[in-house]
């Protein structure tokens, strides 16, 4: 009997090593290195109904030089997104993984200059423009720096500015609102750039600015939380740098009639893992509520 024991013992602990061992390998090496294409369609208010079919991809936390998301990575990203056909394509900021120096931002990483990471964003096509916002990591390592090799390959760069973009003869606005942790978002500067009564559309980089915006506002798009790139069955996400907590953590939130859709992004930040909340390209589709 004492045998048996020890013997179910054994294989017990054996089994209980490899899910072990083969969880980690899914949530360090599977998961991070992977691609997922989200396809999300939303019905707003104060949405032109001519612009139904409009195709936009929305792009969060690429943080170039994580482990599993290099150049090479973005390069597959960038083919990946031309090869949907995108009228416009947003990008809601942390191209980059470090801070002060470029040191930091997540264990295993290597800097990446962002005059690399823009060379290959230049060549994103579609016909509305590539239009961005920074984050905080960005502006921890140095925002002028990513802005001005972001513009010299094209994109353009938003903070707390909006742009009227048309398309199928009607039009809409997008305002990019500067990053809440490290710059001054003013959300109000924003909507008085807009001058008439088209829809609009705010791009920005923390969630946690959604309960400032006003309902004029169709649709907020976010990224920064990473969907607190660990989600555990019942026990929901760990860790989620939101002062919300889980609230904001990820997908498609209604709030007052306002609503709010926020991508789980890329890379990894801190530790480079990624469990249940896979790196994604939003492609988004926004059809009229009214």
């Amino acid at each position: 009997m004492a045998r048996f024991f020890k013997t179910r013992l054994r294989v017990t602990l054996a089994a209980a090593g490899l899910i072990s061992l083969s969880l980690a390998g899914w949530a360090f090496w599977l998961e991070p290195a992977s691609l997922d294409v989200r396809r999300v369609t939303l019905a707003v208010p104060r949405w032109h109904p001519e612009h139904r079919g409009l195709k936009l991809i929305l792009l969060t936390d690429l943080h170039v030089g994580a482990p599993h998301a290099g150049l090479a990575k973005l390069r597959r990203i960038v083919e990946q997104v031309n090869a949907e056909g995108p009228d416009a394509v947003l990008i809601a900021g942390d191209f980059v993984i470090g801070g002060e120096g470029g040191e930091g931002g997540v264990a295993g990483g290597t800097f990446v200059e962002p005059e690399a990471i823009a060379a290959e964003l230049k060549r994103l096509r579609a016909p509305l423009g590539v239009h961005a916002v920074l984050g905080n990591h960005d502006w921890w390592y140095d925002g002028g720096h990513v802005a001005g090799a972001l513009a010299g390959a094209g994109v353009k760069v938003l903070e707390n500015q909006a742009v009227r973009l048309e398309a199928g003869g009607r039009g809409f606005w997008l305002a990019g609102i500067a990053d809440l942790w490290t710059r001054k978002p003013d959300v109000e500067a924003a909507l008085a750039q807009v001058s008439d009564d088209d829809p609009v559309l705010f791009l920005t980089h923390n969630p946690d600015i959604f309960p400032r915006v006003p309902a004029r506002v169709s649709l907020t798009l976010a990224g920064h939380t990473h969907g607190g790139q660990v989600h555990l069955p019942l026990l929901g996400r760990p860790i989620v740098p939101s002062r919300f907590g889980q609230r904001y953590a990820l997908g498609h939130v209604v709030e007052g009639g306002r609503h709010l859709f926020v991508s789980g992004g890329l890379g990894t930040s801190i530790i480079p893992v990624r469990f249940r909340v896979p790196p994604e390209i939003v492609v988004l589709q926004i059809a009229p509520a009214d």
